[in-house]
């Protein structure tokens, strides 16, 4: 399993006390938290339930070897944020939330293991809805499936949609991509482009494929040999270290892998001029989005552009759309992220920002209509 540093992703120093998580740096008025460990099984989770005003709290389950239960609450924290802006921005009837599982290694979890966190998602009675994320299996949703009707990502029959989110996911950030390709160069044309992958798991490898039959030109790393390995076989790639990834001359990045990855030391020594990719949080601070302002550095916000996935995992929940009605749906990303580069054009500030404020005024605005309800 990959190692975050090897990423260069390594967070700032989370503010925590041992007093209380209302402390924490990135707590953000979340509505619940919930701690979970049982010996039996070895499972240790936590599952954040960031708001609910639109919905149920709905986001994905990560699995990792996280360095400490401080960096493991920091990133649950974080990443339930992201999702309640994620599914604003996009539309859905759902709030944020996200779990994470603690990997005592990087062997496979038991499967015991799954329906313990199963039974513990169970227990919070809809309040948040799971589905797989970094380090999970569709297999592993399965058990889960097992112990919860509150979970989605599994395989549908006929024609409705649901699966596997990561192609969705890809979907999406190419086709954010070529927005913001038409927002700087002034044409979507992937033909002669340089692009830079910054992971090639599941996501990363069906983004680099449609992008290699857009005619861009790929540079891709992964700590993985093996995802490298798959990837060459259906692509022509070029491989670059995972320490230089972020650095190469190229004309657009995609960080596919972890978050953080922008940040004060990287940023600097980037030489892309759009960064439009699938991972979370990829700004380690939210400053951080000025920064790449200020070098005239388009930042495609990662909750827009990788929208695909929640959308897919959405509808199969819901049970209403087919795969064509979600194809259209992730189809309308592009027109988002260009009235989110139109306004940063005319404002001056960072796209980072702009997205923040459009998904917390369709909270606020969501609040204001129930209470003029009650």
């Amino acid at each position: 399993m990959r190692r975050c540093e090897e990423y260069i992703c390594r967070p700032e120093k989370p503010q925590v006390t041992p007093m209380s998580v209302f402390e924490h740096s990135e707590f953000d008025r979340h509505e619940a938290i919930h701690f979970f460990d049982d010996p039996a099984t070895g499972l240790r989770a936590i599952i954040a339930v960031h708001s609910t005003v639109l919905g149920p709290a709905a986001g994905g389950c990560r699995r990792w070897h996280y360095a400490s239960g401080a960096d493991a609450l920091t990133d649950v924290l974080r990443l339930s944020r992201g999702m309640t802006y994620k599914n604003a921005v996009a539309g859905l009837p759902f709030g944020g939330g996200k779990s994470v599982i603690l990997a005592a290694d990087n062997a496979p979890a038991p499967a015991e293991q799954f329906r313990e966190f199963g039974r513990r998602v169970q227990s919070l009675g809809g309040a948040y809805i799971t589905a797989e994320d970094v380090g999970i299996a569709m297999d592993d949703m399965r058990i889960v499936r097992e112990e919860t009707e509150y979970v989605s990502g599994l395989p549908q029959e006929g024609k409705n949609a649901g699966g596997d989110p990561s192609p969705w996911t890809a979907y999406g950030v190419f086709l954010g991509m070529r927005a913001a390709l038409r927002n700087v160069f002034g044409s979507e044309s992937f033909a002669g482009k340089r692009i830079a992958v910054q992971g090639v798991g599941h996501v990363g490898h069906e983004l680099c494929r449609l992008l290699a039959q857009a005619g861009a030109e790929l540079y891709v790393a992964d700590v993985n040999r093996g995802n490298l390995r798959r990837l060459a076989k259906i692509v022509p790639v070029t491989e670059v270290a995972p320490t230089d990834i972020l650095f190469a001359d190229v004309d657009v990045l995609a960080p596919c892998a972890l978050g953080n990855v922008l940040n004060s030391e990287t940023i600097p020594r980037i030489r892309a001029r759009v960064i439009a990719g699938a991972a979370n949080n990829q700004l380690a601070r939210e400053i951080d989005g000025e920064r790449l302002a200020a070098r005239e550095i388009l930042y495609a916000p990662d909750y827009v552009m990788n929208a695909g996935g929640v959308i897919s995992v959405a509808r199969e929940y819901l049970g209403e759309s087919s795969e064509d009605e979600v194809r259209a749906e992730v189809g309308r990303i592009p027109g988002r992220l260009d009235e989110i580069f139109a306004e940063a054009a005319k404002t001056g500030r960072p796209t980072n920002v702009i997205a923040d404020e459009l998904a917390r005024r369709i909270v606020e605005e969501s609040v204001s209509d129930q209470r003029r309800i009650a």
